[in-house]
């Protein structure tokens, strides 16, 4: 892979030398999305800000689970709230983790499918 292919990580327009400190912060990252609940919130959340009883709703999962996993993706800085009457809402820090966690799935869903792999 020369410098010219398109495919290649040094054209990413936020591309850094790769270090400890970057490694460790990926890995910190892909360790958050390890989880199926919290890779299923995340993914729900890159398509609409929403609050904790919603997202329950959506996932499945008990308002207490759901809580404990935003409160694990906030500390994470993966997601941030804001105040919406008596509701919080949460919502994705940014377009990197949204573009992340729907190539991630869009990745298990060729593996799960067998659809040919594409860039």
């Amino acid at each position: 892979m020369g410098t010219s292919d398109t495919r290649s990580p040094a054209n990413s327009a936020h591309q850094r030398a790769v270090d400890e400190v970057r490694l460790a912060e990926a890995a910190s990252v892909f360790g958050m999305l390890s989880d199926p609940t919290r890779l299923h919130l995340l993914w729900l959340l890159a398509e609409s800000e929403a609050d904790v009883g919603s997202l329950a709703d959506s996932c499945a999962a008990s308002r207490t689970a759901v809580s404990q996993h935003l409160a694990k993706l906030r500390l994470a800085n993966l997601v941030e709230t804001r105040r919406e009457g008596r509701h919080v809402v949460y919502r994705l820090v940014d377009g990197h983790l949204r573009r992340l966690v729907v190539e991630a799935l869009s990745h298990a869903d060729h593996r799960v499918t067998g659809a040919t792999a594409h860039d």
